[in-house]
């Protein structure tokens, strides 16, 4: 059964939605996801967030939406952190310390850089490059935090801003790479959809919901 409330846990975060009790492999992972309404720069510190991932563009220098909030978050030091890393090329991550929100309990942000949508929005789940470049952010964001011993992980909507990839079809490829990972990884323990409001949420909430009905169906990313 799954589960769904409203309450608030402070900071900002509410519209918390877990997939609940599951037997099997693919049940007990979605058992390890949740999705929330809320500020991914301020985890209430029940969620214990150790790791968030910022929507980032190639340069890793900063920019709108979620890659500001991160930025003027951790403050100036993860700017000049960042020109250390040379940038990063669209569907790859990098990770760098969380200077200033490491007082919100988040040792790591893993920036990755999702693809601008130029796709045929009919064409089936998974032929698109720009899909194959968005389960890569998530593939490559999963395997740093594994890597880094990263207990609970927020994702924001990657891509679906500014770089208009179908929010429905990025869920899918979310929910479906972040499942498939997390059958045969004990780390990260914990994924948190963080979205920027209800109305996304429910886009992730309906997702879960149908996913008998497209993840067996798609091709593989």
């Amino acid at each position: 059964m799954l589960e769904f409330t409203t309450d608030r846990h402070g900071g900002g975060w509410g519209a918390i939605y877990f997939p609940g009790k599951y037997t099997g492999a693919m049940l007990a992972a979605l058992g390890r996801i949740a999705v929330n309404t809320g500020d991914i720069t301020n985890p209430p510190g029940s969620w214990e967030v150790d790791a968030i991932i910022n929507a980032a563009n190639e340069s890793l220098l900063g920019g709108g939406g979620v890659d500001g909030a991160i930025h003027r978050g951790a403050g100036p030091r993860l700017l000049e952190y960042n020109r250390t890393l040379g940038g990063c090329p669209t569907g790859l991550a990098r990770i760098s310390p969380s200077f200033n929100l490491s007082v919100r309990g988040i040792r790591h942000i893993i920036h990755t850089v999702g693809p601008v949508w130029h796709g045929d929005a009919q064409a089936k789940l998974g032929q698109t490059l720009e899909d194959v470049l968005l389960a890569s952010c998530y593939q490559q964001c999963l395997d740093l935090a594994a890597t880094h011993d990263v207990q609970t992980l927020a994702f924001p909507a990657i891509s679906t801003g500014a770089y208009r990839f179908p929010k429905n079809r990025a869920a899918k490829i979310a929910i479906g790479h972040v499942l498939g990972y997390l059958e045969t990884n004990q780390r990260p323990g914990q994924v948190i959809f963080c979205c920027f409001n209800d109305a996304d949420t429910a886009v992730y909430r309906e997702v879960i919901d149908t996913r008998e009905q497209w993840m067996f169906g798609r091709s593989r990313v």
